[in-house]
């Protein structure tokens, strides 16, 4: 059978996206900007669709700005907010276990003469409060901390760092990259206390090529796009409805599974660690806690990519980070400061909504098999 535990990486369209996008193409394709009757159609899909994203979360659809996804969020987010704060000073921070759409945006703030501060996560992935507390600074502008490691699963204590920032008195912005954990988990924008939060269609079911910003009510971010007056002028360009009521559809029914999901997700994760590690006693399991969507493992003395093909044999995909990172050793695993040889054999396996515990077996039989091969051959 074929098993696939890449989901951090990309969902399959659930079946209600995939009818939503259809819906769209095929009946209401006309463009949302136009005032005809078939443009006002596509404009209500495409509200419809915002207020659906809105509501996961719990923020307003006034906030919710349609994206191509994650990375061009992080993007808008970070140098806009940057250019949004700069009176307030060229202070950045950020981690150094962000994903590349964060790194490389802070990396070019650098080059435009912005002071940033690249945090390192302690020993479980995560950034802690008093990390960011001892960063801090009067002329701090922004602060861009992901919620849920896209490679380990570690969730950050996003709360935390807003109520820091407000207990210091600072006018500081506060982003999040939450594109792992938006459907994923119970979280809002006001628990959380961000002015800034990025999500992606892709991981919670929907197509690829949609995402979206939640810009806190009040806070004037320049445009990412000039063009049209689309997005309140915002983003300018005609929106890619299909991809985007299929968004809508696969958040609606996201916030509806939320608690059924996280649970399954949960099992799924305590299980293959547990299978793992019993089959395997030399199997190191990294993210211990965290996000239940990801299991961050490595059977030291491997390479993680020999271990892949190998499974990739029996039709089972793992990977061994980031799918962004395109093979390049993980960045994140190297800020946590593990030790080569765990960092050598990582895999990253992640569960979605559809996985069953008989692939999680499937997969802990095979990486068995394939360690045991690869060490006789050795």
């Amino acid at each position: 059978m074929s098993v696939y535990l890449d989901n951090a990486a990309t969902t399959r369209v659930r079946p209600e996206a995939e009818e939503a996008a259809l819906l769209a193409m095929r009946e209401e394709y006309g463009n949302p900007s136009s005032t005809y009757a078939l443009g006002r159609r596509a404009a209500e899909t495409l509200e419809n669709a915002r207020a659906d994203v809105a509501s996961v979360v719990a923020a307003d659809p006034e906030e919710i700005f349609f994206t191509s996804g994650g990375t061009e969020s992080d993007n808008w987010a970070i140098l806009g907010g940057a250019e949004a704060a700069k009176r307030r000073g060229n202070h950045i921070i950020t981690s150094l276990a962000e994903h590349p759409a964060v790194l490389r945006s802070a990396e070019k703030l650098t080059l435009q003469g912005y002071d940033v501060t690249f945090l390192r996560p302690d020993k479980s992935g995560v950034i802690t409060v008093d990390a960011l507390a001892g960063a801090l600074r009067d002329d701090t502008a922004l602060v861009s901390l992901m919620l849920a490691n896209n490679e380990t699963g570690a969730i950050n204590p996003v709360a935390g760092y807003s109520a820091e920032i407000k207990r210091r008195g600072l006018k500081t912005l506060l982003h999040t990259d939450a594109v792992q954990a938006y459907g994923k988990l119970p979280v809002t924008v006001k628990t959380l206390g961000v002015d800034l939060m990025s999500v992606s269609a892709h991981k919670i079911y929907g197509c690829k090529g949609a995402g979206a910003l939640y810009i806190r009510r009040g806070l004037k971010l320049p445009p990412l796009l000039v063009g049209g007056g689309q997005e309140s002028n915002l983003r300018g360009g005609t929106q890619a409805t299909p991809a985007l009521a299929a968004f809508g559809a696969a958040a609606r029914l996201a916030g509806v599974e939320l608690e059924r999901n996280y649970k399954h997700a949960a099992i799924l994760k305590n299980l293959a660690a547990t299978v793992i590690t019993r089959e395997i006693p030399d199997a190191v399991i990294i993210s211990d806690g965290g996000s239940p969507y990801i299991l961050s493992l490595s059977l030291p003395g491997h390479r993680s990519e020999t271990l892949m093909s190998a499974l990739e044999t029996d039709e089972i995909y793992v990977s061994r980070s980031s799918a962004c990172k395109k093979g390049a050793v993980s960045h994140v695993l190297q800020a946590m400061s593990l030790p080569p040889a765990v960092i050598d054999g990582a895999l990253r396996v992640s569960f979605s909504r559809d996985t069953t515990e008989e692939e999680v077996l499937f997969l802990a039989e095979k990486l068995k098999t394939a360690a045991e091969t690869l060490f006789r051959r050795r």
